[in-house]
């Protein structure tokens, strides 16, 4: 904490903090439904700038860049402060949007979209990091709450939105329409986000940082390797990434133990509480991906509706995310209790889950959409409140570092996910498909290039014992991963009965360490008339 920052405190007033609530939400509101918008236009997009062979590194280059930055973000802004990291922020991201929209070519809409990436990790870790330094823990519920279901209404609209574009303007209009939204985001931060800033009292972890980049990217490469056909597990390039990863993390507890200030301080895993909520997130990471990652494609050859109809039938999931995420926060604000929730959404997602390996072709679609949404209503209970824990855990100067690294196990898991379990989706589905063309008459070659280039819009121009055949091979392929990925949540479930409940703290972080002041001091204060930065403590 600076001297500065003691000398001239800001008051966090109710309206004050809904303000800087403001600015949050509309960052937030930027980076979600960018995801969403892409994701359907996505096949237009690569098929257009020449990039179907290689469209897997659309979403590793966004997920890596995302992934390696949110740990950097998260100690940076309690270094250094957050306002200008956010602001830095939605800026990279708004121009890296210009920059998609205008790519030439495929190579270049990749470099973007890691720049994007760049940008969005910063959006995601620091609004949750700003709201534990404005609102103190036993109030911050009802604020994460909404801030979770930003990216439930961004679900929803983002697959209408980019359907429109491809089908009645261009692909490139999913990337201009973050121009204008982050030109308000960037002018609400600017004049609504007041925060205290900082300079670095110990020297930065450079090293620290480097290595954890490094072993992220070896992360990503490992999995995405193992997962592609065209390398797989037993791939020498697959296990070079692998031993890179392995070395790096070596040196990176090496550098961490010995550094003035890490980035990522070996005593969090010494916090029990903190260990728990991160195992439970890289859990979750795994699951989440099954259910968002491979039910719309299943719905859609099940369905025959175009991907972004077939977003529509994501909406009960969110719909039971966002009601529980809310909920839950409202309710452990108003009590201050919040182990329960994570221990009954573990066993409300475990039994949705179990529901899903009984997927077959004959599944109506509204039972499929009932399972989705039970498994929303489970993920909603825990996401928002281990994150929560997470911050609850630490003291008030680690708050974005716990933040950025709950989120980071959660993105490894997703990644692990994506690779292994993509594996043996694709295996399963390759080999199912495979025996039905064949069935259907065709030689080994001609059923493997049906194989290949089978896609919902080529359903209806099937016979309807092959198109059965298909949406059983997709049923037969999905419904054994969701038996692989219950151990994940039981083992989940096991940790969550040993999250230690400890009242939540009566002080939001910026109030902790002196840098403001809150609660009724700073409403009778503003009632009297003090400017919003008071100088006389």
């Amino acid at each position: 904490m600076s001297t500065s920052s003691a000398q001239t405190p800001l008051l966090l007033t109710k309206r004050r903090i809904w303000i800087i609530f403001s600015a949050l939400i509309a960052g937030m509101l930027l980076s979600s439904l960018d995801q969403t918008i892409v994701s359907t236009a996505m096949p237009t997009i690569v098929g257009q700038l020449g990039g179907v062979d290689h469209q897997v590194w659309v979403t590793t280059a966004y997920l890596l860049a995302t992934t390696i930055v949110m740990p950097i973000y998260g100690k940076l802004g309690d270094v250094i402060g957050r306002r200008r990291l956010f602001l830095v922020a939605i800026g990279l991201f708004t121009a890296a949007s210009a920059g998609c929209a205008i790519a030439w070519d495929f190579q270049s809409f990749v470099v973007f979209r890691a720049i994007q990436g760049l940008g969005g990790g910063g959006l995601m870790i620091l609004s949750q990091a700003i709201i534990a330094d404005v609102v103190p823990a036993n109030e911050r519920g009802k604020y994460m709450g909404p801030m979770g279901a930003v990216f439930g209404i961004s679900a929803v609209a983002g697959p209408l939105l980019g359907g429109y574009f491809v089908d009645h303007l261009t692909w490139h209009w999913a990337f201009y329409i973050n121009i204008p939204v982050g030109i308000a985001a960037l002018l609400i931060g600017v004049f609504a986000l007041t925060l205290p800033t900082k300079k670095a009292e110990r020297r930065i972890d450079v090293p620290g940082i480097l290595l954890l980049s490094a072993a992220t990217t070896c992360l990503i490469l490992f999995t995405d390797l193992g997962g592609d056909g065209d390398h797989g597990w037993a791939s020498p390039a697959t296990w070079a990434w692998g031993s890179g990863l392995v070395a790096a993390v070596a040196l990176f507890i090496l550098v961490e133990a010995r550094a003035e200030d890490p980035v990522i301080p070996l005593s969090l895993f010494r916090n029990r509480i903190f260990v728990n909520t991160a195992a439970i997130g890289l859990a979750l990471g795994i699951a989440m991906f099954a259910a968002i990652g491979f039910m719309p494609t299943f719905l859609q050859m099940a369905s025959g509706t175009s991907a972004a109809a077939s977003g529509l039938l994501m909406i009960p999931l969110m719909v039971g995310m966002m009601g529980t995420s809310i909920v839950s926060g409202l309710l452990v604000s108003r009590t201050g209790r919040y182990r329960v929730y994570p221990i009954a959404g573990l066993v409300i997602a475990i039994a949705a889950m179990l529901a899903m390996t009984t997927l077959s072709a004959d599944t109506p679609i509204w039972l499929i959409c009932s399972y989705m949404f039970v498994f929303g209503v489970g993920l909603g209970l825990v996401m928002q409140i281990i994150v929560l824990v997470a911050q609850n855990s630490v003291g008030a100067d680690q708050v974005g570092t716990a933040t950025a690294t709950n989120n980071y196990f959660r993105e490894v898991g997703s990644s692990l996910g994506t690779a292994v379990f993509g594996t043996l989706f694709t295996t399963r589905l390759t080999q199912r498909l495979t025996e039905v063309f064949s069935q259907s008459g065709l030689s080994p070659e001609e059923a493997a290039g049906a194989t290949s280039t089978i896609d919902p819009q080529t359903m209806d121009s099937l016979p309807q014992l092959v198109r059965d055949g298909v949406v059983s091979a997709y049923a037969d392929a999905l419904a054994p991963v969701f038996w692989y990925i219950i151990p994940f949540l039981c083992a989940a479930l096991v940790l969550a009965f040993f999250i230690k409940q400890i009242p939540l703290d009566t002080e939001s972080g910026l109030v902790a360490r002196g840098e403001a002041i809150g609660g009724e001091e700073a409403e009778r204060l503003a009632a009297d008339g003090a400017p919003a930065r008071w100088t006389n403590r």
